[in-house]
């Protein structure tokens, strides 16, 4: 269905049309005076200069046409100008003679159901046009949202393949604090996108390519002399470096070798098309039979790299110990691959553990290493194109742009001594991808410290031809998470706190607080993992609700806390519903709840809440019917035990704080749209917050399970389930899961 500020815009521009104006003045956007109006609409103040009319008499000619019909008794909205003039429907349509208003008028203005848009259209001065949604419409819209899938959020008419690259962990070392907004905040996209419609791909592009082998491996040579893959290496070492040289030229005597990826004048769509032949064996990330069994645990290669990198730091020799072990490495000499394959197969397993801790999950497990065949004709390629020269032995490109606010450097794609840097591999990467996937968009998330990089890196390959000029590359560079003192966040001992004890913290300080309640609900075990599910909550919420581009103070109190623009708040808000629905399904009426998931599929939502207790749960499988004022709606009811009014027809709201809670609910779809767009997660917590902050309002003003009326207290039910399902829809494209009980 469409988004609410669509219809609104929809027919606003449609008055400004009959008026005899531009349609493109009757943009609506929600009002910044909620206490005046629900909607605003600032076009007459553009269209007085290209008129030549006053605003404030072009803003009430539109508000004469757009005068609805109260909800309560069906008589003419207001269409007053606050000058201390009045213009009412029949002066407005008969000011604009010949243009159609008459025929405008007749449609009543009705959306869905007959009912008019707008219950009120008032023209204020100099020129602005307040409005105020008609209460049966703003019903009828609800009603709508609780009919479909996914709440009414209409998914994209154009879906597109996009790479969302993310993650970038480096093998051989734990995942720490610094990789968690990377992780969090890249999920969030990718689900908003795959929400939306899109066909979105996560790519972990880990770091396992550079300095840190050759350390571990010289480091590993320290530790374990007599392993059978330094045994003779100096020998075979030489032996294979003579190969090397043989081998190199080869390539210069054969120019089939190295062939260029993309010719001289094709797009991304042909780009890397005989690449992977051209450069080297294909690697894989995992430790193969013939290896054999790993020569050291996870635990002890997380040991060997810090102790490797403390070391190169003072010792030159080892250092360049190391590098030469790289370089060997990364030319296919076979007993480091083996190793290298090795650190692989023991990394890989405990990076899948502690993502999957977070709800995080990649389509693509790719490294730097496999762009690594792609690098030889990438380099050809730009030298063939003349997109790159050499600079004082080493090959560059030039990348600055006419308009640049600043100077920009060139990016250095090959070091004089030959070796490729992380911007040679970023490119590849690039190469790979255009050829196995060809994107229509890309979206990189890092340190907002890497933003020159990846301009460099965009601007090279958009400029070499390797992406196309209209394929968005887009940067987003988040701030740091920084402890109390303002500082990155550190151990008590002022060391980078792994990711699992992080975690390990605010489950135990959620647990904390759920104790110090004496919640009797929950028993132990249950208490510990509702604390494992509100703790993650409160982690990722306390991550996501600031603003990517920022820097943000990590405060476990605040984050674990049930009040405020928190997790756990949502959370509770969640099962305060749940708890709601299932004491009205406790006497017997029977209805299921069938609100979308974040991946479009109906789902259903687990029973129980901190204050119900001794209920007894619905069983097997039933097709539940049930006839309502909205007609008949028929859902399968799934046996989890919840039973709610999910046919109820939700009615006009009669007070504020219910009518208040319908105006943000139906802001649902824009919020999601708008965060995906703008690369913005932040802007759903801030949503969703703001819909707690109604839903708990409306809670308190209302007794909703004795309310002796029971069409308005089915009405408020189906209002309960349908901010459940909104909920829980926002929630889960922001990665968050919600427990039953708190």
């Amino acid at each position: 269905m469409k988004e609410i500020i669509t219809e609104i815009g929809a027919k606003v521009e449609a008055a400004f049309a009959a008026a005899g104006y531009d349609a493109k003045y009757g943009k609506v956007t929600a009002s910044n005076r909620p206490d005046l109006c629900d909607y605003q609409c600032n076009g007459a103040l553009q269209a007085a200069k290209a008129y030549g009319k006053k605003p404030i008499d072009i803003a009430g000619e539109i508000a004469g046409l757009l005068g609805g019909a109260q909800a309560d008794t069906g008589t003419p909205g207001s269409a007053a100008v606050l000058d201390g003039a009045s213009t009412g429907l029949d002066d407005a349509a008969a000011d604009v003679d010949g243009t159609g208003a008459g025929e405008f008028l007749s449609t009543g203005g009705g959306v869905g159901c007959g009912a008019h848009i707008f219950s009120e259209a008032v023209a204020v001065m100099p020129g602005f046009i307040n409005l105020k949604l008609d209460p049966v419409f703003l019903a009828d819209y609800c009603n709508r949202m609780k009919s479909e899938p996914k709440c009414g959020l209409e998914e994209t008419a154009a879906p597109k393949t996009i790479i969302v690259d993310y993650g970038g962990a480096n093998v051989a070392k734990p995942l720490h604090v610094g990789h968690l907004r990377s992780a969090v905040i890249g999920e969030a996209i990718k689900r908003l996108g795959a929400f939306l419609g899109n066909h979105m791909i996560g790519d972990i592009h880990m770091g396992d390519w550079g300095l840190q082998m050759g350390l571990i491996i010289e480091e590993l040579r320290e530790r374990q002399p007599g392993l059978e893959v330094f045994r003779d290496d100096e020998a075979k070492i030489g032996k294979f470096l003579e190969e090397l040289a043989s081998r190199e030229s080869s390539a210069q005597a054969d120019p089939s070798v190295g062939a260029s990826c993309g010719g001289s004048g094709e797009e991304g769509s042909s780009v890397g098309a005989s690449l992977g032949d051209s450069g080297g064996e294909v690697l894989i990330g995992i430790a193969t039979a013939d290896d054999g069994p790993a020569p050291f645990t996870i635990s002890e290669l997380e040991d060997i790299y810090p102790a490797a990198s403390a070391r190169s730091k003072e010792d030159a020799a080892f250092r360049e110990r190391a590098q030469q072990a790289t370089f060997l490495l990364q030319q296919g000499y076979p007993p480091y691959r083996q190793i290298w394959r090795h650190i692989m197969g023991v990394s890989l397993p405990d990076l899948h553990k502690n993502y999957d801790r977070l709800d995080v999950h990649f389509e693509l497990w790719k490294g730097e290493s496999d762009a690594q065949p792609y690098i030889p004709g990438l380099i050809k390629m730009l030298r063939d194109k003349g997109v790159a020269y050499e600079s004082q032995g080493a090959l560059v490109v030039d990348i600055a742009q006419p308009g640049d606010a600043k100077e920009l450097p060139p990016c250095i794609v090959q070091k004089s001594d030959g070796a490729a840097l992380y911007a040679t591999s970023d490119l590849g990467t690039i190469v790979e991808r255009e050829r196995d996937i060809h994107p229509d968009a890309y979206i990189y998330l890092t340190d907002k410290r890497q933003e020159l990089h990846f301009t460099q890196v965009f601007r090279v390959a958009k400029k070499a031809g390797i992406v196309g000029q209209d394929v968005p590359m887009r940067f987003l560079g988040f701030g740091t998470m920084n402890g109390k003192d303002n500082k990155p966040f550190k151990t008590r001992d002022g060391g980078v706190m792994r990711l699992e004890d992080l975690i390990g913290s605010i489950d135990e300080a959620v647990y904390a607080r759920m104790t110090e309640n004496e919640n009797k609900a929950l028993s132990p075990d249950e208490a510990r993992e509702t604390a494992k599910i509100v703790g993650m909550a409160a982690l990722k919420y306390g991550d996501l609700s600031n603003q990517a581009t920022k820097d943000y103070i990590f405060d476990i109190d605040k984050f674990s806390s049930l009040e405020g623009n928190t997790g756990p708040y949502i959370l509770y808000t969640m099962v305060r519903i749940k708890s709601i629905l299932k004491k009205y399904a406790a006497d017997g009426t029977v209805a299921t709840h069938g609100t979308s998931a974040a991946d479009g599929t109906v789902a259903t939502h687990g029973t129980g809440a901190a204050d119900v207790t001794g209920e007894t749960d619905v069983t097997g499988a039933a097709v539940v019917t049930m006839p309502t004022a909205c007609g008949e709606s028929a859902m399968p009811a799934d046996g989890i035990g919840e039973r709610v009014a999910a046919g109820f027809c939700i009615l006009p709201a009669v007070g504020g704080a219910e009518r208040n809670l319908a105006l943000q609910l139906v802001k649902y779809s824009e919020a999601v749209r708008v965060a995906f767009e703008e690369l913005a997660p932040h802007k759903v917590c801030q949503y969703i917050f703001e819909l707690s902050n109604e839903f708990n309002r409306f809670y308190h003003d209302n007794k909703i399970l004795t309310e002796p009326d029971e069409g308005r207290k089915r009405s408020w039910l189906a209002l309960s389930v349908l901010t459940l399902g909104v909920l829980e829809c926002a929630t889960g494209v922001l990665g968050i899961e919600a427990p039953s009980q708190m």
